[in-house]
């Protein structure tokens, strides 16, 4: 058996897991930005959500990933701690596993193809509380034209991410469905769609009075000028399951639980929360510059979501004088 390990900047974790590979017997290469080559039976990917999510922006292939967490967490994508991957390695080597097979969104903006997303497509001002108007088509029908902070396609494993917290229904997992969410529109009947994961998604005529982007999987920001379309990208995201169904129902539980104790949350907590959701796990001073907010605030933030449990706090291994911070799954 051979494997590529897909990793950016764990290389501690690179370490420990080549080092269970080899004590199984199990050949590893390091995929870097190398294309896969045709013997690799699997993809280790370190990092967590966020590790699997940049690893399917680059590569398009079937073969099977298996996403590790640096610590003892688990999330809708990588579901295995280091402390648990050598425990699996047996397994994976019998094929005693289930794969999931997750549809991404294939994205055009203004004609030209970019990356697929895994969670969503967002399309937003370039500043925030600027309206962008736009006009929704499915299928070649048009839905709506309306105004609005902006608008939201969402895949049923991106649905409980940003699209929730903008009021967007959480589509359970293997629903041949993605959902479509107009963040704070003017017409106050204006609800969330669920279409079907075939339908032809044209957004067109986007206007606002500053430049309007296509933000994919809260990542990667692309100027847009008049129109998105999205469809079901061909090679879906093939994921291994170690663990039973009922562990992704339970993040599901708990992901519809803390959107509820969200209404009651000061807006710099909320904000944490949501960088913490898709950065995953960060310091401070990374939180600080990654939300813009004054560390003072950040520090009050972090003492109020620590107090409440909505995020926990460990040492850094890299560093033992930093403090990192997590949600806690």
């Amino acid at each position: 058996m051979k494997v590529a390990i897909y990793s950016q900047d764990h290389e501690h974790t690179v370490k420990s897991v080549k080092a269970s590979l080899e004590s199984h017997g199990i050949e590893s290469v390091n995929l870097g930005k190398k294309p896969l080559g045709k013997d690799i039976e699997y993809v280790i990917v370190t990092g967590g959500d966020r590790g699997v999510r940049k690893y399917f922006h680059h590569y398009n292939s079937a073969v099977p990933v298996l996403g590790i967490n640096e610590f003892e967490s688990s999330g809708f994508l990588a579901q295995t701690d280091l402390k648990q991957f050598p425990i699996y390695l047996n397994r994976l080597k019998k094929g005693d596993f289930s794969i999931e097979a997750l549809p991404r969104v294939g994205v055009k903006i203004d004609g030209k193809q970019i990356y697929p997303a895994l969670n969503d497509v967002a399309i937003f001002s370039s500043k925030s509380a600027i309206l962008v108007e736009h006009v929704l088509r499915i299928n070649g029908e048009e839905l709506w034209h309306d105004s609005s902070d902006g608008l939201i396609i969402s895949t049923p494993i991106g649905s409980s991410a940003y699209s929730m917290s903008a009021g967007g229904p959480t589509i359970y997992q293997n629903s041949k469905v993605f959902g479509i969410v107009s963040v704070n529109s003017l017409d106050i009947t204006r609800r969330p769609l669920i279409v079907p994961e075939d339908a032809f998604i044209e957004i067109d005529d986007i206007s606002s009075s500053l430049r309007c982007e296509v933000v994919i999987d809260g990542k990667d920001r692309f100027k847009v000028d008049k129109t998105v379309v999205c469809t079901k990208f061909p090679q879906s995201a093939n994921v291994i399951r170690m663990k039973k169904d009922s562990t992704t129902v339970s993040a599901l539980a708990k992901k519809v639980k803390l959107a509820d104790e969200l209404l009651n949350m000061p807006p710099s907590s909320k904000l944490l929360l949501k960088t913490l959701e898709y950065e995953g796990s960060l310091t401070q001073k990374e939180l600080a510059e990654k939300t813009m907010l004054p560390d003072r605030t950040v520090r009050l933030a972090l003492s109020h979501l620590l107090e409440k449990g909505y995020v926990k706090r460990r040492v850094s291994l890299r560093d033992t004088r930093q403090r990192i911070y997590e949600i806690p799954k």
